[in-house]
């Protein structure tokens, strides 16, 4: 579920630049259906994930992967502080996961 949650938040992120400031109805449509759907998934996760950390997941995974869609799909620049940046972030989700007992595998 939370990766369900996830993927729609990213793709419903990356749609706002193709809506172009909601002036294009279809990315801006297909972007606020994504939202909810995001939102509906992750209100399914916090059935058995505390909400802070399911959260700092959801947010985290997303805000690595909008950048690296990004970098790759928009050819918007990374410079060096934003790459390290982006690597304290996965190292937080990494640490959460292996080490954390707030959350059930």
């Amino acid at each position: 579920m939370l990766l369900l949650a996830i993927g729609f938040e990213t793709f419903a992120t990356s749609l706002l630049k193709q809506s172009e400031q909601f002036t294009k109805a279809i990315p801006a449509v297909s972007c606020i259906f994504c939202y909810i759907a995001s939102f509906f998934f992750l209100s399914h996760v916090l059935k058995s994930m505390p909400v802070g950390i399911a959260y700092a997941i959801w947010s985290a995974v997303g805000i690595v992967l909008i950048s690296l869609i990004g970098l790759f799909w928009f050819k918007q620049h990374l410079d060096l502080p934003a790459i390290i940046g982006l690597g304290l972030i996965i190292a937080g989700v990494v640490v959460i996961n292996l080490f954390s007992k707030t959350i059930s595998h």
